[in-house]
């Protein structure tokens, strides 16, 4: 499949809960996108995560008053990031890991709650072979709850012994 429509438009790619479950190796309790509705190849994504009182962390943070841990957040749009690499990088099914290198400029505004349909912004501020930069927010009904530049490296799971410790 092309990256480019007629015209030299950006293709824009979609995926599904059986996709992104191939491309990233995170599983329950800890795969924490739902879909990803866009995905522009090396420009940007926008994933999902339909947030619900069954999630584990709710047990915890806090009984009588869930809110999502925003250290989650921040690995959604992580996960989201990796979906867009892996569709980029043509690599879906290929076992990669995706390592977080640093988180800065992070920014909770609002608490994300049971119920809530979390948007997943992440445009790529710089991707070059392994190592890719990007900016994320995340969104409920079109106002940003939370913000964050991170960066990752991209891992063939055979090459995870010599990559940094996961953060």
């Amino acid at each position: 499949m092309s990256d480019q429509e007629p015209g030299g438009a950006e293709a824009v790619g979609r995926a599904d809960i059986s996709r992104i479950m191939n491309m990233i190796p995170h599983r329950y309790p800890f795969l924490l996108v739902d879909a990803v509705e866009e995905i522009v190849p090396s420009t940007s994504a926008i994933g999902i995560k339909n947030v619900t009182i069954n999630e584990p962390f709710f047990q915890g943070h806090f009984p009588g008053a869930p809110i999502m841990p925003g250290v989650l957040i921040v690995e959604a749009l992580a996960q989201t990031a990796a979906v867009m690499v892996v569709h980029t990088l043509d690599k879906e099914g290929e076992d990669l890991l995706v390592y977080f290198m640093t988180v800065d400029k992070c920014r909770f505004r609002e608490r994300v709650v049971p119920g809530d349909r979390l948007e997943l912004h992440v445009k790529v501020i710089r991707g070059r072979g392994k190592i890719w930069k990007f900016w994320g927010e995340g969104k409920v009904n079109g106002k940003t709850v939370a913000e964050c530049e991170f960066s990752a490296m991209i891992v063939d799971e055979s090459d995870s012994r010599r990559a940094p410790a996961a953060r």
